[in-house]
């Protein structure tokens, strides 16, 4: 399924040039963006554009199967595929050029590559890689739909994929804090893994199902990871994903430490119900309540000991 589209008189030798994407001049990596989106809804595509005197145009293009999906040109004009007709459009931000996609199908699915035509030559600017999740079935199974461990945590996620194929590639993308790609796997080209997961990834294959394991989990890791396969005649096969989200270190301590607090405070409520049942059941005035002298007792002894001290010894006066 290869089309290509009709370009005015001025532009058809452009036909001619090979349809591979081409570096950059400068020989730099170029970025790649991954895009989720369900059936029905609109993505924009950022291009960058040079703004080169001998820049003519901007293709979108489906780079699997060659298939140009719209052409921009630099006098606001665009041609755009049967395919994609009244759902495609193009406009300039600034710098960069704008291509926006309405009402997407599943079949939308696929790598797409901003190529800028000059005069003489094609560069290759950018790498999109776009999944339409479908909203009642699923190409590609995906478990778990979500997890929540801590930090240094380990999480692993398994894909069943639909064609045990091994020269079909595999991909394992985040599409929403940090969208790029985590892994791709080719029986071809060997495996490539994101310099921010680095050796903290490590996955193996049995028949049609892949297992990926994310190992010392941060915070930053925290995204939505998505399965994807790359089939033969087919656009590109994609499962509903797997939610990661990573809980902090210090928030598990503080649930412990909360979780300690409440024990603590039942266990001092128990022990004032214990002291308060132990004190009603003991007369507590009989403690506390202050003897009162005996006043005979009192007066008696006074009498007797003011009598002797004012008794006067008639001897020793002399009588």
């Amino acid at each position: 399924m290869l089309w290509m589209l009709f370009l005015p008189s001025a532009s058809l030798f452009l036909l001619l040039l090979p349809c591979f994407p081409a570096q950059d001049g400068g020989g730099k990596k170029q970025s790649t963006d991954v895009i989720s989106a369900w059936e029905g809804d609109s993505i924009s595509i950022t291009c960058p554009m040079n703004r080169a005197e001998d820049q003519l145009g901007m293709y979108l293009r489906v780079i699997r199967h060659k298939v140009n999906v719209i052409y921009c040109s630099k006098e606001n004009y665009s041609h755009i595929n049967p395919a994609f007709a009244n759902r495609t459009e193009c406009s300039k931000e600034g710098e960069n050029l704008r291509i926006t996609l309405h009402r997407l199908q599943e079949s939308d699915s696929e790598i797409y590559g901003c190529i800028e035509m000059l005069k003489f030559k094609e560069i290759y600017r950018k790498t999109i890689i776009v999944l339409v999740k479908a909203k009642f079935r699923r190409p590609l199974e995906q478990s778990p739909l979500h997890a929540n461990p801590e930090q240094g945590q380990s999480v692993n996620i398994t894909c069943e994929l639909k064609s045990s194929r091994e020269e079909e590639k595999f991909y394992l993308f985040r599409t929403h804090v940090q969208p790029g790609t985590v892994l791709s796997v080719s029986n071809l080209s060997g495996s490539e893994v994101s310099p921010a997961i680095g050796n903290r990834l490590e996955y193996s294959r049995e028949g049609n199902r892949i297992v990926v394991i994310l190992h010392k989990l941060q915070e930053k890791d925290s995204d939505n990871y998505i399965c994807a396969q790359e089939v033969k005649g087919s656009p590109l096969l994609s499962a509903r994903g797997t939610m990661v989200l990573v809980k902090e270190v210090e928030q598990a301590c503080e649930k412990n430490s909360w979780d300690l607090y409440a024990l603590l405070m039942v266990v001092a409520v128990l022990l004032c119900a214990l002291v308060c049942c132990a004190l009603y059941r003991v007369d507590v005035k009989k403690y506390f309540q202050k003897k009162k002298h005996n006043e005979v007792y009192e007066d008696m002894s006074y009498n007797s000991r003011r009598s002797t001290l004012v008794r006067t010894n008639t001897y020793s006066r002399g009588e």
